[in-house]
C-alpha cells in the first residue's frame, strides 16, 4: 500500500490558523478596550498665589526685566576670573555627587524601560524531555518518554489602566531625576565659587593681619626705644605687646581657614585635598563684577530652578501612583495562548501529529482581600498630599531665598562702602597719633586704639568685599543660575 504524504497544510496549519484568528479578534478589541481612560486622578499643576514683583527694592544694580538666559547659566564668567572659571570646569568634569546624579537618571530611565514592557504580550520558549519508569507492583512496569517544544505567550489588558498610570509615574520619576540633576549642577557651581572666594578673602584677611603685625611690630619698638630713653613707661610697652600678640594670635585661625578652603575645593572638583594648591597659591583679588542684574519676576524664577520642577515632577508621579493602586480594584483581563509539539518518539516530534496548542482569555477579580487595596489607595492619596504640601514648600523656599539674597546682596554693598570709608579715616588716624604720640601731645594708648581700630575696619573690609561677591553668587544660585538643559 502506496503511503500519502503528509500535508503541512493539514489539520493543524488549520486549527493554527483558527486559533490564530480567534486570537487576533479578541486581542483587537481588548486593545481598544485598554484605550479607555485610566482610572484614579489625573494631576493639575497646584494653583499658588505668587506676588507680582519682589519686595526687595532694586538697590545695588538689580534691575527689572528676564534674564539672558545663556549669561545666566554660564554666571561666573561675569567676574571674569580664569582660575574660577578652570575650577566650575574641572568640578563638572570630576564631581562625585555630579556623577552620582547621573547615575540616578541611568536608574530612572531603566525603570522607565521595565515598566513600559508591562504593554507588551509576553513570549517565552521552552522545551523538555522526561522520561519515567512506572512500578511494577503498582503499574505496567513500562519505560515512557515525552518529547515537547513550545511558545508560551501571555498579554495583560491594562483595561483600567494600571500599567499606564505606571508608565506616567516612572516617566515623572525620570523627569525629576533630571531636574535633580540640574539641581545638583546649580548648587555645586556655586559651592566651587563661593569656597574660592572664601579662599581669597582668607587670604585678603591674611595679608592685612600680616601688614598691620609689621606696623604693630614696629610701634612696640618705638616703645621699647623710649622706655630705654626714660620717655616711655613700662606700661606702655606691655600694651604695646599684648597689642602686637593679638594680631599675631589672629594669623592661625586664617591659615587653618586658608587650608580648609583648598581642601574642599580640591572634594568638589573630585581629588584628594591638597591638589588645588598650587593653582591657588599665589596672591590675588576677590573677583568683584560691577554690572546691573535683572532678577525678573517670581513666576520666571520659579519656573527656571529646578528644585522647584523637581518637586513638581515629584507630585506628578505620586498622582498617577494612586490611580495605579486605585486599578487594584477592578477585573485584569489577561490573553494567554500556548503552541507546541509533544511526542513519545524524538522521530515523531516534527510531523503533524505532534502539534498542540491551547489558547483562551482569563479574568480575575479581587474579591476580598480584607480592605488592603482600598487602605493602600489611602496610603497613595497620603503620600500624594505629602508631595504637595513638599511642592508647595518647595516654592515658599524659592521665594524666600531670592529676595533674602537681593537684600543681602544690595545692603553688604552699602555696608561695604562704609567700612572702606572708616578704613581710610583709620589709617589717617593712625598716622596722626603716632606724629602726636612722638611730639608728646597723646598718650600712648590712644595709638594703640588707633591701630586696633586700623586692624578691625580692614579686616571688615576685606570680609565685606568678599561677602559681597559671595552674595551675588547666591543671588544668581536663587534665580536658578548654573545649568543648561539636559538631553534626554
Amino acid at each position: 500500500m502506496k503511503r500519502k504524504p503528509i500535508r503541512r497544510d493539514g489539520c493543524a496549519g488549520k486549527d493554527f490558523r483558527n486559533v490564530l484568528r480567534k486570537g487576533l479578534s479578541i486581542g483587537l478589541v481588548l486593545f481598544f478596550l485598554s484605550g479607555c481612560a485610566a482610572v484614579g486622578p489625573d494631576f493639575v499643576r497646584p494653583e499658588i498665589p505668587l506676588p507680582d514683583e519682589w519686595k526687595a527694592e532694586g538697590e545695588g544694580g538689580l534691575v527689572e526685566g528676564e534674564p539672558d538666559p545663556e549669561a545666566l547659566a554660564a554666571w561666573w564668567t561675569v567676574l571674569e576670573d580664569p582660575t574660577l572659571t578652570g575650577l566650575i570646569e574641572g568640578a563638572l568634569e570630576g564631581n562625585l555627587d555630579l556623577e552620582e546624579a547621573r547615575a540616578r537618571i541611568r536608574e530612572a530611565r531603566a525603570r522607565r524601560g521595565i515598566s513600559g514592557a508591562d504593554r507588551f504580550p509576553t513570549l517565552d520558549a521552552s522545551g523538555s524531555y522526561t522520561s519515567s519508569h512506572s512500578s511494577e507492583n503498582a503499574g505496567t512496569g513500562d519505560r515512557s518518554e515525552l518529547f515537547a517544544l513550545g511558545f508560551d505567550a501571555g498579554w495583560e489588558i491594562d483595561l483600567f489602566g494600571g500599567v499606564r498610570r505606571a508608565i506616567e509615574a516612572y516617566e515623572a520619576d525620570l523627569e525629576a531625576s533630571r531636574e535633580d540633576y540640574q539641581d545638583v549642577l546649580v548648587s555645586l557651581v556655586a559651592e566651587v565659587a563661593l569656597n574660592y572666594v572664601e579662599l581669597r578673602t582668607s587670604q585678603a584677611r591674611l595679608a592685612t593681619a600680616e601688614a598691620n603685625l609689621a606696623a604693630q611690630a614696629e610701634t612696640y619698638e618705638l616703645a621699647g626705644f623710649r622706655a630705654e630713653a626714660g620717655l616711655a613707661s613700662a606700661l606702655d610697652v606691655e600694651q604695646a605687646r599684648y597689642n602686637l600678640e593679638s594680631t599675631k594670635a589672629q594669623i592661625p585661625t586664617l591659615r587653618t581657614e586658608l587650608v580648609a578652603a583648598e581642601n574642599r575645593l580640591a572634594v568638589l572638583l573630585g581629588e584628594c585635598p591638597g591638589h588645588v594648591n598650587e593653582r591657588l597659591a599665589g596672591p590675588a583679588s576677590i573677583p568683584v563684577a560691577r554690572l546691573e542684574i535683572a532678577v525678573g519676576v517670581p513666576a520666571q524664577v520659579l519656573g527656571r530652578r529646578p528644585d522647584v520642577r523637581r518637586a513638581e515632577q515629584e507630585l506628578v508621579a505620586q498622582t498617577a501612583r494612586v490611580g495605579e493602586a486605585t486599578a487594584e480594584l477592578y477585573p485584569k483581563i489577561t490573553l494567554f495562548g500556548s503552541i507546541g509539539l509533544e511526542s513519545l518518539s524524538a522521530g515523531d516530534l516534527f510531523t503533524g501529529g505532534s502539534w498542540a496548542e491551547s489558547f483562551g482569555p482569563g479574568i480575575s477579580w479581587p474579591v476580598f482581600q480584607a480592605g488592603s487595596i482600598r487602605k493602600n489607595i489611602e496610603v497613595q492619596d497620603a503620600l500624594q498630599e505629602q508631595a504637595l504640601l513638599r511642592y508647595e514648600s518647595a516654592v515658599l523656599a524659592a521665594l524666600e531665598e531670592v529676595e533674602n539674597a537681593m537684600t543681602a546682596y544690595a545692603e553688604e554693598q552699602l555696608r561695604r562702602a562704609s567700612l572702606l570709608e572708616a578704613s581710610r579715616a583709620a589709617e589717617r588716624a593712625v598716622d596722626l597719633a603716632l606724629n602726636q604720640y612722638a611730639s608728646g601731645l597723646i598718650d600712648f594708648q590712644d595709638v594703640l586704639d588707633a591701630q586696633r581700630s586700623l586692624l578691625t575696619f580692614q579686616d571688615q573690609l576685606a570680609s565685606s568685599e568678599g561677602t559681597v561677591t559671595s552674595d551675588l553668587i547666591r543671588l544668581y544660585k536663587a534665580l536658578g543660575g548654573g545649568w543648561t538643559t539636559l538631553e534626554s
